[in-house]
């Protein structure tokens, strides 16, 4: 590529140094960050990675300077087909949404017609084409040629001669049937479109434009049920072959400042964020923000005395950690001993314009000037490998997973929560018992321990087994261990001023 574009300079060695490359919008960071370097192997500066429906987008909103609005990228290639919303204002290209299906794309279509002319072969001569490799191969670009053909012509007719012997194939074809046959494929696109709309919080009426890319998206089938769907004709205004090239030049410009007044935001498609006490999950990114985009938010221990806090970064939207995609982890040591909720962690995430994961943890503490820990920088930082993002099958799955458990996650995280709780009221009560223990009637020191016992076995079903109790249960016991708890520490204390006041008095 780099060479096919050096051929069409007509001065004598020019050479292209800087690259803006377009990815599929569900392109995970992995996949993002082995485009840069697969550029940078061909000897290229990559300034920018963008996603293909928002090249189009710019494509065609620098084309319509004066129409601004909220615009649809309907994106349908050969392998996959993404939806993005973005609106469009005063130069200003801002992503609200991106959806799509990973598992859809024109050789779905290929292969429909393929099996579509192998078994009609069958049919009339009794022959299984899927014998004979190299003739599946011809049949295949043969059923491929019949499906463009039939983009602009009503009728095509597939001819292959010799495909066996002194077989051959003679096939026609129209419109109609392509269709019908492929109809469960184009309505593979409405859920998709449907969700996106729903994500940036607008109706399918709210959509002033809609732009078609892909060679997929010359079938006119498609284009009915895009203007059914959205009520209005897409426009026709961009090639579909050639809207995210042009985008991805048009964002070149104006990074080297040949185009001004052109700003573009895009989106991260699944939530980011850590997992917090009791394997919940804690989003500082939610899905669909704007990228470039930096979060931070402060996190504190949930242990007395934790010297270490361990950052495990996930990706997802359900509830708890375990569904969700852990893409990196790292650990802040050195912090000082102190009661837990003390210190200070505060955790960021940034994400660059080419969607770069990048995360850092920071002891804010604020230290006493006589502290040995005053004024010393404590941070750690990681940017998620390549080796542990998503696929885009992971991402469309767990937003899927999200769509569907989100009651039963709902239900789970106010379980988990109020385990949490119960959990920190026990280890209060155990650290009073250490505390206050050996002043305490024997008996009553028993039941209380006891309690705190029955009450953690609940705890651990909740957590570990996912058997629920009811939540009035849990509620109840925490209530009357502390209850039992404060009666003690009230005797312990009325104890301990008598026995002051009896050493006043013999003194």
């Amino acid at each position: 590529m780099k060479s096919i574009a050096e051929s069409h300079f007509t001065g004598e060695n020019q050479k292209v140094e800087h690259a803006v490359v377009t990815v599929p919008a569900y392109f995970n960071d992995s996949q993002r960050q082995a485009t840069k370097s697969a550029g940078q192997l061909a000897g290229l500066n990559v300034l920018r990675v963008i996603n293909e429906p928002t090249a189009a987008a710019l494509a065609y909103g620098i084309d319509k300077k004066q129409k601004d609005g909220i615009v649809a990228v309907f994106d349908f290639g050969g392998g996959t087909f993404d939806i993005s919303i973005l609106d469009i204002e005063d130069g200003v290209f801002e992503v609200r949404a991106t959806n799509g299906n990973t598992h859809l794309g024109g050789e779905d279509f290929d292969i429909l017609l393929l099996n579509y002319i192998i078994n009609d072969f069958k049919e009339k001569t009794g022959f299984d084409i899927l014998k004979d490799r190299l003739a599946v191969q011809r049949v295949r670009e043969a059923a491929e040629k019949a499906k463009i053909e039939l983009s602009h012509v009503k009728e095509t007719e597939i001819s292959i001669p010799f495909i066996v012997e002194d077989k051959h194939v003679q096939v026609k074809l129209t419109e109609d049937q392509l269709d019908e046959m492929s109809l469960h494929l184009l309505n593979k696109t409405i859920d998709p479109v449907k969700r996106c709309v729903r994500d940036a919080d607008l109706k399918l009426k709210d959509i002033d434009e809609v732009i078609l890319v892909g060679g997929m998206t010359r079938m006119p089938k498609l284009r009915k049920i895009v203007e059914s769907l959205f009520g209005k004709k897409p426009s026709t205004a961009v090639n579909p072959d050639e809207a995210v090239a042009l985008g991805a030049a048009i964002q070149g410009a104006v990074l080297s400042g040949q185009i001004k007044n052109v700003v573009l935001l895009d989106v991260t498609p699944l939530s980011l964020g850590i997992e917090t006490y009791g394997g919940i999950f804690s989003p500082l990114i939610p899905r669909n923000s704007a990228v470039p985009v930096k979060k931070e938010a402060v996190f504190s221990t949930a242990v007395d005395g934790q010297t270490g806090v361990e950052i495990k970064v996930f990706q997802g939207e359900r509830t708890l950690v375990k569904d969700n995609k852990l893409i990196g982890n790292f650990k802040l040591s050195n912090i000082p001993v102190s009661p837990k909720g003390t210190p200070q962690i505060s955790v960021s995430f940034e994400i660059d314009a080419d969607g770069i994961i990048n995360v850092s943890a920071t002891d804010k503490t604020p230290y006493p000037e006589d502290s040995p820990h005053y004024g010393k920088p404590n941070s750690v930082s990681i940017q998620v490998s390549s080796e542990t993002g998503l696929s885009e099958e992971e991402i469309k799955q767990l937003i899927e997973d999200s769509s569907k458990n989100s009651k039963t996650d709902a239900e789970i995280k106010k379980h988990v929560e109020n385990a949490t709780r119960a959990d920190i009221i026990c280890s209060d009560t155990e650290n009073a018992l250490l505390q206050f223990g050996d002043f305490m009637e024997p008996e009553e020191k028993e039941f209380i321990s006891q309690k705190v016992s029955d009450l953690r076995v609940k705890i651990n079903d909740i957590r570990e087994y996912r058997e629920f109790h009811d939540p009035k249960i849990i509620t109840d016991e925490v209530n009357d261990i502390q209850q039992v708890c404060l009666e003690a520490i009230k005797k312990v204390a009325i104890k301990q001023q008598q026995a002051e006041a009896a050493k006043k008095n013999q003194s």
